[in-house]
């Protein structure tokens, strides 16, 4: 799904901090988040891997319901030191409000700071900064969804697989999508793979597959194969990166990185898709999230991106019916756990008010909070995006500095209140909860 021109990709490191024009909103910044510069490693917080009980999330043999968000830059920023503790303050600021789990990038290849420089060469420099970033999160508490590829261009993506065989004289065709079948891009990616899974971090010293701190993995960012909409393709991609992740990494959740669209040949294409174009991308929800080697689905939100006449009431209505349809999928058919690891509304919207976009987070909340309660499918929730001060160079037309606008902070942390009201207080990971959820119960 292509979003806004700026979407996910690199922009300058800004460092211009703008002055918040209300004394109000300074005071909380500074009492809420003053203390999040220190950098300590005592791993005082104990994390068990999650795991899968059917069509839900367990820790320690109890439910986990996830209020989450998305922080794609985090790798990147922790190369540099100017830019560095933001990770720390983000992940800080996440943890008061009850948030625990971060879906983040693992991947860039062959671009700015490149983890992958090329084939099978990796830049030592960004590799400690992924470990920086998974040492930081062990220290606050927060877990990480870690994706491994973009489909997008951004960060390389799929695209840089094909440019690097090509250049080198072995691919099939330079077509984007051959990404999905050509035996030597299926070796590269292979490869890049193995090397995440068994690095061992130089903080911690704990091999990626062996730390509970990561939550799991996503095989790709937002696939699409467009030069084969049967489907059968990316399906077959699908089952042999799994498998073989699986064969090295048995400990960890995995899931694909759908957009959530039914395919070709789903009963829900024309019922339940944006529109017609969506069971055209050579993706079908269900089926590609049916494999034993996929502990669970995943599914984006993005109305005002599939539909530009539909009015506001319409996108919102969207949204929960397309919730609750995957919810259903989950339950009923593939009796596994269902993310919604994207979602985001557009401030380029003509007549655009952020007010929109906390009735757009209310419904998503909702929607989860009434699987939740059921012990349903529904298992959790990621905002696109959140930031920091001092970003804008890295913002699209969907993030957001949380606690910034106070009725959205408040949206955020009274579902992670209600989930935690549902199921107890230890299954949030954090250690603000009871300061957090004080007269919210």
């Amino acid at each position: 799904m292509v979003k806004s021109s700026g979407y996910k990709m690199i922009g300058t490191n800004g460092l211009f901090f703008p002055i918040l024009g209300f004394a109000s909103i300074i005071a909380f910044i500074f009492l809420s988040f003053g203390d999040l510069l220190s950098v300590k490693y005592k791993n005082e917080i104990s994390l068990s891997f999650v795991e899968r009980n059917g069509t839900n999330f367990v820790v320690d043999d109890q439910l986990f319901y996830i209020n989450g968000w998305n922080s794609y830059w985090f790798m990147d920023h922790a190369v540099h030191d100017h830019s560095r503790a933001r990770i720390r303050t983000m992940l800080q600021a996440a943890a008061k409000m009850g948030l625990t789990v971060c879906r983040t990038w693992a991947f860039n290849d062959g671009d700015y700071n490149a983890l992958q420089i090329s084939p099978g060469q990796f830049d030592e420099r960004v590799f400690q900064a992924l470990d920086y970033v998974i040492a930081e999160a062990r220290e606050v508490g927060i877990r990480l969804l870690l994706s491994l590829v973009n489909n997008l261009d951004a960060y390389g993506g799929k695209t840089q697989y094909v440019k690097w065989a090509w250049g080198e004289g072995v691919g099939l065709s330079p077509s984007n999508d051959s990404f999905f079948y050509d035996p030597s891009i299926r070796i590269y990616f292979k490869n890049y793979v193995k090397t995440i899974l068994t690095r061992k971090n130089t903080i911690t010293g704990i091999e990626y597959r062996d730390d509970p701190v990561i939550f799991g993995w996503e095989l790709i960012n937002e696939p699409r194969c467009i030069t084969d909409r049967s489907g059968d393709t990316l399906q077959d991609w699908i089952e042999e990166m799994s498998t073989f992740i699986k064969s090295i990494d048995n400990k960890h959740l995995l899931t694909v990185g759908l957009e959530g669209f039914y395919g070709p040949k789903s009963p829900k294409r024309k019922r339940e898709n944006p529109e017609f174009w969506a069971a055209d991308m050579g993706v079908d929800f269900v089926r590609n999230s049916a494999p034993s080697t996929i502990d669970f689905a995943s599914v984006h939100i993005y109305p005002d991106q599939w539909f530009k006449n539909k009015s506001l009431e319409g996108k919102l209505k969207f949204v929960a019916d397309w919730m609750h349809s995957h919810i259903e999928d989950g339950d009923k058919i593939l009796k596994k756990p269902v993310m919604f690891t994207e979602f985001g509304l557009s401030d380029l919207n003509k007549g655009f008010d952020p007010s929109q976009r906390d009735e757009f987070y209310k419904i998503v909340f909702d929607v989860i909070y009434e699987s939740a309660k059921k012990k349903g499918a529904g298992g959790g929730s990621f905002a696109w995006q959140f930031l920091v001060e001092g970003m804008e160079d890295f913002n699209d037309d969907f993030g957001i500095v949380p606690w910034k606008r106070a009725s959205t902070y408040r949206i955020i942390t009274r579902h992670t209140c209600r989930l935690a009201k549902i199921h107890g207080v230890g299954m949030m990971i954090t250690r603000n909860m009871k300061n957090i959820c004080k007269g919210k119960w």
